[in-house]
């Protein structure tokens, strides 16, 4: 990551309470901000809590064998107007600190107090640079909303109010990355790609689906290629073995063999596509609960009615074909096959996200695909 001009310490208002979360009652408390900011919005949609829990809890979350994090919530007049945290890992950079999970009333004094703790937490630890928002990877949800908040967000990807940003930047952040949203609603692919596909493959590449049979060995051998190809990305912290065996079990209820493909060159993995049900279509109105009937309206909704969107969440290519024409022919047919059997499976709507803004070959593909970005995620930074 590229260094950040120094700025002023986030100053913070002196009617504003900064509540350490401790404890599973004011974890709740917190997952439980952003209820309350989007309850007029149409277009957010409430996560689960449970999954909430789980993902912010060190005992279930792999993420916190190699980082620490602290949440606060900010209070005003005995009501919870907003919240944050801040996350040191090791994997990263060293003097980079990250913050995450910010949400907020639109008053720049609120955003100013929890920002000012964030700083103080992540400078005692050694951090000279802090960059977010990261929910808490850069592995998992990435970035601020800042542009397309007319339509409602896919599986693992963030929604925020439009005032935000513009409350990060007067607490002394600036933008250093922007990363797109690409929405697909054809159902054919554009007249070049399926003329590019339409040529035979060389006779040492095949393309494949995923091994249901073998799905840890096949998940093991996608974060291969994954740690393998975003390496020299903006920001990239490898994923772990124990992160894999996570996300293996957590995936695997959502995973179809007929959107998840591989690409071989002389029998050896060497690209890889992941498409996965836009699962926050079915939970849109559980309100967060899966109790009392939760569970089977999701579960309904996903084996039987169905949903009709998709996001593609991991696409990689293993270094050594970038730039090549093999290269760009083995994404394509990936892209195709996945968006071909999506298409007979009813998903119109299919996402690929992010995409780096600053990713030329990466864009090209996503526009070929989808034409133009729908959302604009920005992460911001600041010295400390």
């Amino acid at each position: 990551m590229t260094g950040l001009m120094e700025r002023p310490a986030a100053t913070g208002a002196p009617d504003v309470e900064i509540v350490p979360v401790s404890g599973r009652a004011e974890l709740d408390r917190f997952i439980r901000v952003p209820f309350d900011l989007h309850r007029d919005d149409p277009t957010w949609i409430p996560p689960l809590m449970a999954e909430r829990r789980a993902a912010l809890s060190p005992e279930k979350n792999p993420y916190f064998q190699h980082a620490e994090a602290a949440f606060w919530i900010a209070r005003r007049g005995g009501r919870d107007v907003g919240r944050v945290s801040a996350q040191i890992d090791r994997l990263a950079e060293p003097g980079i600190g990250h913050f995450g999970l910010i949400a907020a009333i639109d008053d720049a004094g609120v955003v100013a107090s929890l920002m000012a703790q964030a700083e103080q937490w992540l400078r005692e630890r050694g951090a000279r640079q802090a960059f977010g928002p990261f929910n808490l990877s850069i592995n998992e949800e990435t970035g601020l909303l800042v542009d397309g908040f007319d339509t409602p967000p896919m599986l693992m990807m963030g929604h925020d109010r439009p005032y935000l940003g513009p409350l990060l930047e007067a607490a002394g952040y600036a933008g250093v990355k922007d990363l797109l949203a690409f929405l697909s609603e054809n159902p054919e692919l554009p007249k070049s790609i399926r003329a590019l596909i339409a040529r035979p493959l060389p006779a040492n590449v095949r393309i494949r689906q995923l091994r249901m049979k073998d799905y840890r060995r096949e998940v093991s051998t996608l974060t291969g290629i994954f740690n393998d190809a975003w390496s020299g990305n903006w920001g990239f912290v490898p994923l772990t073995e124990a992160e894999v065996d996570h996300m293996a079990r957590q995936m695997k209820p959502l995973i179809d063999p007929r959107l998840v493909w591989f690409a071989e060159v002389d029998d050896e993995p060497a690209a890889f596509i992941v498409c996965l049900p836009n699962v926050n279509e079915a939970i849109a109105d559980l309100d967060g609960k899966l109790l009392p009937f939760g569970w089977a309206k999701l579960l309904w909704r996903l084996k039987v009615s169905g949903v009709g969107s998709a996001r593609v969440p991991l696409m990689g290519l293993r270094q050594r074909y970038g730039g090549s024409f093999l290269g760009g022919l083995l994404i394509f047919q990936l892209i195709a096959a996945a968006h071909r059997e999506a298409t007979a499976m009813g998903l119109r709507r299919i996402e690929m996200s992010w995409v780096d803004e600053a990713n030329a070959p990466m864009r090209t593909i996503a526009e070929a695909v989808c034409g133009v970005a729908y959302k604009t995620y920005r992460v911001y930074g600041k010295a400390l």
